[in-house]
């Protein structure tokens, strides 16, 4: 690749972020749709495969998401909320429990102060934090209502997701098709080849880590539900969302379980199973979800997903969220691939020595040869002298 085409492909890719950054709030529902076409392409690929046509199996798995809409706005939402509801009643129990048995003893043998368990200071920093979401969500509300085209904006963005992750997801091997054959083609093997490593990082992370979150949180809510705990399918959900942390979502859960055991039924045997369903939460996690959703794919690491997240939300918003995943993939890839160019450049790797000359010099028939020249030669019946340096002469007959 030239000087000149760096500079041309620089010079697309800043025009590019700077279109992405100035019709962020357009592009939100496209974004999402491709998210969804993108997620959902791998299935509608195998019911093609199943003999299929592509727009029937579009269509049907058009059905399987609204059946599971459906499901999440009628049963999921409203048991969450009495989940919620029930967490802030027993919380004031959790809190007087910390204060009055957890704190002394840890104040008695490690000497440790638990200021946060304080209930006051707690239901004051709720209630200050509480003013600042509500002065927020109030000038949020007058925003909106002062507005009716807004309003007709949302509605109309949410229509239009639906429609677009239709045909996006009907024609998404055409446009990787059309996409791959504008490439330039001095470019296209290497783009072609990242394009691929990114769509494997980014499938590990959205289909098989998503997975793997849906599937322990599953578990570890059936679990502490047939346990008893009260709102235990609402600490085993919050385990499995933040399981993409190594061992965070197994550690903050099982803390969240354990004192909830304690707090309502203060006993052991209870405590003992809380370390059951995570202790098999755990197991299974390790020998078969993540070998079986996972695989061994070089995934994202948890903490530049966090960092990806971030920085897309400040730099583009709500569509920097959408976009900070795909991105984040495909800059690793990057990455791996210059290090692996610098790893074969000239500058990583040592010069090549060349090959010292034999010391020896051998005079055949008056010419003057080095001794593997003298060997690749056919025997000639003549007088032959080899010389070493800094040696006399010796005859050889």
């Amino acid at each position: 690749m030239t000087t000149t085409e760096r500079w041309q492909w620089l010079a697309l890719a800043l025009v590019g972020g700077g279109l992405i950054y100035l019709l962020a709030p357009a592009l939100t529902p496209f974004a999402i749709a491709a998210l969804f076409a993108y997620l959902w392409d791998p299935v509608v690929d195998r019911l093609e495969r199943l003999g299929l046509s592509r727009n029937f199996s579009v269509c049907l798995v058009f059905l399987l998401i609204g059946v599971a809409v459906v499901t999440i706005v009628l049963l999921v939402i409203p048991f969450t909320e009495r989940q919620i509801a029930k967490f802030l009643d027993q919380l004031p129990r959790w809190l007087a429990w910390i204060q009055a048995e957890a704190q002394p003893r840890l104040e008695q043998r490690f000497g440790v102060t638990l200021d946060f368990a304080d209930p006051n200071k707690l239901i004051e920093m709720v209630k200050e934090h509480w003013r600042e979401a509500g002065g927020i969500a109030t000038r949020i509300l007058a925003k909106v209502s002062s507005s009716g085209l807004t309003v007709l904006g949302w509605i109309a963005q949410l229509v239009l997701i639906p429609v677009v992750t239709f045909y996006l997801l009907r024609d998404w091997d055409l446009l990787v098709a059309r996409i791959n054959v504008l490439l330039p083609r001095s470019v296209e093997p290497t783009i072609s080849r990242l394009a691929r490593e990114s769509d494997e990082v980014l499938g590990a992370f959205l289909r098989g880590q998503l997975s793997v979150m849906l599937a322990l949180g599953t578990l570890y809510a059936v679990g502490l539900w047939l346990v008893g705990i009260d709102v235990g399918p609402l600490i085993g959900m919050i385990a499995g969302l933040i399981s993409f942390v190594p061992y965070l979502g197994a550690i903050v859960g099982l803390g969240m379980a354990l004192i909830a055991a304690v707090v309502q039924y203060q006993d052991w045997a209870h405590v003992f199973m809380v370390f059951a369903v995570f202790g098999v939460g755990q197991t299974i996690e390790g020998y078969v979800l993540v070998p079986k959703l996972v695989g061994d794919k070089i995934g994202m690491h948890p903490v530049a997903v966090i960092f990806a997240i971030l920085a897309g939300g400040e730099l583009f918003g709500f569509l920097g969220v959408l976009l900070a995943l795909p991105a984040a993939a495909v800059a690793m890839v990057v990455l791996r691939y210059l290090h692996e160019k610098y790893t074969e450049s000239n500058l990583y790797q040592p010069a090549e020595l060349e090959p010292e000359a034999s010391g020896v010099v051998v005079v055949s028939n008056g010419a003057v040869v080095t001794a593997s020249e003298f060997e690749a030669e056919p025997v000639v019946a003549a007088r032959t002298e080899f010389i070493l340096p800094g040696t006399a002469k010796s005859s050889a007959d």
